[in-house]
C-alpha cells in the first residue's frame, strides 16, 4: 500500500471521530501566540513556475535582511488562513517562509473553502493526483525559486516542514535537494513508512538533514512499528532525528482543525524552532 492509501485510511477515521469539546465550527481558526521577540514581516501572494504549470503560494519574510528559508507543505486542507498564520508566525521568528498550494494543478487556493472543517473525502481526488514524482519536481522548483529571492540567505541551509500528507513530501524534498535542505519536520505525517518500493523512509540514506518526526497518538496505534523503522533508518544514515509520539490526535497542529491541541502543538513548534536554530545556522 502506498503512502497516499495509508493516509486516506487515516483521514477516513479522522473524519468520523467524535470531536467532543474541540472547535468544530466552519471557519474557526484559533489565534496562535506571538513571540515576544517577533520581527516585522512583509507578506505577498506569489506564483511559481514548475514543470507542470504555475503554483500559487504565500511568501512571508522579515522586512529587512536575508534569512534562512523554510518551505511549508500543507495538509490535505491546503493553503488557507490557518497555514498563512503559521507561516507568518515562523517568519516573525526570523525565517523567509514559502507556503505552497500543493493542489495547484487542479485548483487555485483555497481548495478547502471551509478550512479544516471541510469533509476530507471531498479532497481525496486532489491528494491522489499527487505522487512521488510530482513531489520531487515541485520541491526542486520551489527551492530554486526561494534561492533566487533577495530575502533568502543562500549561505544557510533550507528547512522544510509538512503536515499530514505534507510529511512524505518533506522527506522527498530532503532527498531531492540534499545539499540545500538542512532540516525537515513532519507533523502527524501519514505514510512515512510502507512496504512500497517508493516509501519515503527508503530515501533517508540520500538525505543530509536533521529531522523532527512528531507522530500523532492514534497514528502510532495504527502503525506502531513505523517509529522504530524511522529511528533505525536515521541512525543507519548517521542523521540526527527526533522521533516522538505526541499525546494528540492526527491533525493536532493547524489551528483550524477539529482536533487542534494547543499544548502539544506548541511543544512541537518549540522543538521545530530548536532544530532550525541548530541546523539552519
Amino acid at each position: 500500500m502506498c503512502d497516499q492509501d495509508h493516509l486516506a485510511e487515516t483521514l477516513k477515521k479522522y473524519s468520523r471521530r467524535d470531536v467532543g469539546t474541540f472547535a468544530a465550527a466552519v471557519g474557526v481558526v484559533a489565534m496562535l501566540p506571538r513571540s515576544a521577540y517577533a520581527v516585522d514581516v512583509k507578506e505577498s501572494d506569489v506564483n511559481i513556475r514548475t514543470p507542470d504549470g504555475e503554483c500559487d503560494a504565500y511568501f512571508v519574510a522579515p522586512t529587512t535582511g536575508a534569512h534562512a528559508a523554510v518551505l511549508v507543505w500543507p495538509d490535505i486542507f491546503g493553503l488557507r488562513p490557518a497555514m498563512r498564520q503559521m507561516g507568518k508566525r515562523l517568519a516573525e521568528d526570523g525565517y523567509s517562509v514559502l507556503v505552497v498550494n500543493p493542489f495547484y494543478r487542479q485548483q487555485k487556493a483555497p481548495t478547502a473553502p471551509q478550512g479544516g472543517a471541510t469533509p476530507v473525502q471531498q479532497l481525496f481526488p486532489m491528494m491522489r493526483a499527487l505522487n512521488a514524482t510530482t513531489h520531487v519536481t515541485d520541491a526542486k522548483a520551489f527551492i530554486a525559486w526561494l534561492d533566487a529571492r533577495a530575502e533568502v540567505d543562500t549561505g544557510r541551509k533550507i528547512g522544510t516542514i509538512g503536515y499530514c500528507m505534507g510529511g512524505p513530501i518533506v522527506m522527498r524534498t530532503a532527498a531531492a535537494v540534499p545539499d540545500r535542505v538542512g532540516a525537515g519536520g513532519s507533523f502527524h505525517g501519514g505514510g512515512l513508512t510502507s512496504d512500497a518500493p517508493d516509501s519515503p523512509h527508503l530515501l533517508i540514506p540520500q538525505m543530509k538533514a536533521q529531522f523532527l518526526i512528531a507522530v500523532a497518538e492514534d497514528d502510532d496505534m495504527r502503525a506502531p512499528s513505523s517509529k522504530t523503522i524511522l529511528k533505525d533508518a536515521f541512525a543507519a544514515a548517521k542523521l540526527e532525528a527526533e522521533v516522538e509520539v505526541y499525546k494528540a490526535a492526527h491533525g493536532w497542529c493547524p489551528p483550524d482543525t477539529t482536533v487542534y491541541n494547543r499544548e502539544e502543538s506548541e511543544r512541537a513548534w518549540s522543538r521545530m524552532l530548536a532544530m532550525f536554530d541548530k541546523a539552519l545556522a
